[in-house]
């Protein structure tokens, strides 16, 4: 059984704008300063844990050529393209059933583009594990973030902890999944210590996971059962392109998590962010003893506090006397805004 990587890259999310545009969303940038985009540290993380040649990425036609460009090393038939969104559930059973046309016994793991990991020694730990465990069972398992604080903007997963799995201690049956609640929803669930975030991260067998979507998406799955003569032929993309606006738009965590039965989760903890917001960026980056976040090659900060400052256009910036604020510079557009209402961003970027 050989394992492979899938990494869902079509969102269109602008939130990091003026870095992040429509055009160029944030998985495609260098959001941390660090010489790579998200597109390329999400591949980076799996480095060890999945061969390139089994390295699938599923993407917008608009950004197919961005990917060829940030990761020239995966193959060129392992790049699919959606004509159109149809969120999660319908990204994850064509590439299954891409994968299954090649590799019928492939273990896989689903990973988002635009998360971070800053401890990627335990990640690997976790993925291995999880793997091993989804190549000797019928289970899906997915990686639950042991939470830090009460968030309100991730979805969370109710684990029931009373008994870990007989193959693997440190997995456990899912209770259910939550919807992102109000703070006081936040504040209940980590008191009551069997609540993870749910990361989006999802381990299964190719066989687990196409059964799944026979049994409790058949909308779905019909379709892309029926082209299995089409796969990996010169007609794929123009067919795909005709098909796959019928799927309905839905998440795999509504389609499938929410109905199956051996669903699973893995607690863990490593360091992850899903970086949704500038404020998420903030608590992931190293800070100043003033609680400053600064990228950038040359920022100097004066009587300023709580802010976050990425500049790298930049040759020299110069902040002094802002307390929680967002300065943002790409491609001739300045962003300055009060961290509080960054809401607002999105309606700065459309105007």
């Amino acid at each position: 059984m050989s394992d492979h990587l899938v990494i869902m890259a079509g969102g269109v999310g602008s939130r990091f704008w003026p870095m992040s545009t429509p055009q160029r969303p944030k998985q495609f940038i260098d959001v941390l300063g660090c010489g790579r985009t998200l597109l390329q540290s999400t591949y980076d993380r799996f480095c060890g844990v999945c061969p390139v040649e089994n390295t699938w990425v599923v993407t917008s036609e608009a950004y197919a050529e961005l990917v060829r460009e940030q990761l020239p090393e995966i193959p060129a038939g392992n790049i699919l393209m959606e004509p159109c969104r149809r969120n999660t559930a319908p990204c994850i059973a064509y590439v299954s059933w891409r994968i299954k046309c090649v590799d019928p016994h492939a273990n896989i793991v689903v990973s988002p583009a635009d998360h971070v990991v800053m401890n990627q020694q335990e990640f690997q730990r976790v993925v291995r594990s999880a793997l091993h465990f989804t190549s000797e069972t019928d289970a899906i398992v997915t990686l639950g973030i042991k939470p830090t604080r009460p968030e309100t903007g991730y979805g969370y997963i109710q684990a029931d902890l009373s008994a870990s799995c007989a193959r693997n201690k440190e997995i456990f049956q899912v209770d259910g999944f939550r919807e992102k609640p109000d703070a006081d929803t936040a504040r209940r669930y980590i008191a009551q210590k069997n609540y993870f975030w749910n990361s989006g991260l999802f381990i299964f067998r190719v066989s687990t996971i196409i059964n799944a979507l026979r049994i409790y998406a058949p909308e779905i799955s019909t379709i892309f059962e029926s082209l299995q003569n089409v796969y990996g032929t010169s007609d794929e993309q123009a067919i795909i392109n005709e098909q796959f606006p019928q799927c309905p738009s839905i998440s795999i965590d509504y389609a499938v998590m929410e109905k199956a039965d051996e669903i699973y989760v893995f607690p863990a903890d490593f360091g992850w962010s899903d970086l949704g917001t500038w404020g998420s960026l903030i608590e992931r980056m190293p800070r100043d003893m003033q609680g400053n976040a600064a990228i950038g090659e040359n920022v100097r900060l004066y009587d300023t506090r709580n802010c976050i400052i990425h500049t790298t256009d930049e040759r020299r910036v110069v902040v002094q006397g802002l307390d929680g604020y967002i300065v943002a510079e790409k491609d001739d557009t300045l962003l300055i805004c009060r961290l509080a209402d960054e809401q607002l961003i999105r309606q700065f970027s459309e105007e």
